[in-house]
């Protein structure tokens, strides 16, 4: 039996994803939708406030422009979560490791995705893709943290955690951070043994990265969060290659240098992590944000 959580701002995707539900999950189940469809609730606090009124004990928290291709899905879900007490969130896509910088699920430079879901876009002209990922040829891939297009957990992991609805009152970062604060105490994995079709690629803003800030401020004495086989050299390269993909990610949303130097400052762990590595990144704040804005050359440090 399982309880299906929407965040609805579409009656006709409502209507598409619940016959799609109707039509595959295989098991008893029920639908708490919720109209959110002026953005009257941040996503948290609109998760909350449905698990306590849902009635079954695993909870699905999911996005309702998806369609779920797999059959008796429902079944194989709640199979996952007998064959093993300790796992407290399972999703579709995420990432083995959680960089110090901020960022999505994951960092760039070397592959921690563990992804199967089929990406159809609405802000890109791309066409559609089967975006998969599965380094180790797992059936259950065990992560850090997951994407919110797809979350299952069981209803005693989310009483106890919760959304954090004080610090994300909007639309972002709540994945990350559930996902964060359930693998303090249990195991956190993508299946893939459940195919999807998200019919949205996500809009990564200005808005998308305040959030971000908020996530990683609140994170920022756990991070980075590693359960995959890294080397030395391996966690170099992403953390370089995402701490400079965040550089320009704020050059392009008018950030002031300010903030990049705090970030740099805030994760001294960079320092601990590889002294090299961390003069290189402040090296590159100046770089790029002289050449974005040339009058910050007299600037001080």
């Amino acid at each position: 039996m399982i309880s299906i959580i929407i965040s609805s701002v579409n009656k006709a995707n409502l209507q598409q994803v619940s016959e799609n539900i109707s039509a595959t999950i295989g098991v008893p189940f029920e639908i708490v939708a919720t109209d959110n469809s002026k953005g009257q609730m941040g996503i948290c606090e609109v998760y909350n406030k449905a698990m306590l009124g849902a009635q079954y004990d695993i909870l699905c928290f999911i996005h309702e422009d998806v369609l779920i291709k797999t059959n008796n899905w429902g079944q194989k879900l709640l199979a996952l979560f007998e064959q093993d007490p300790k796992l407290g969130l399972i999703g579709v896509a995420g990432s083995s490791y959680k960089p110090l910088t901020p960022s999505g699920v994951g960092g760039y430079g070397v592959n921690t995705h563990y992804h199967n879901f089929i990406q159809s876009y609405k802000y890109k002209k791309n066409k559609t893709r089967h975006v998969y990922s599965n380094p180790d040829k797992q059936s259950l891939a065990e992560v850090v943290c997951i994407d919110g297009v797809f979350m299952a957990t069981t209803r005693q992991v989310a009483e106890e955690f919760m959304f954090d609805e004080i610090t994300l009152k909007g639309f972002h970062g709540y994945d990350i951070d559930f996902s964060l604060s359930v693998s303090q105490k249990y195991k956190v994995a993508v299946t893939f043994d459940i195919l999807l079709n998200h019919f949205s690629e996500g809009l990564y803003n200005d808005v998308w990265m305040e959030e971000n800030l908020k996530l990683h401020n609140k994170w920022n004495r756990h991070l980075p969060l590693n359960v995959g086989k890294l080397t030395h050299e391996q966690v170099f390269v992403i953390e370089k290659n995402t701490f400079k993909y965040f550089i320009d990610e704020l050059i392009k949303f008018n950030y002031p240098i300010s903030t990049a130097i705090k970030m740099l400052w805030k994760n001294k762990r960079f320092f601990q992590l590889d002294s090299t590595l961390f003069f290189k990144l402040k090296f590159y704040i100046f770089k790029k944000y002289i050449k974005s804005k040339p009058s910050l050359a007299s600037y001080i440090w």
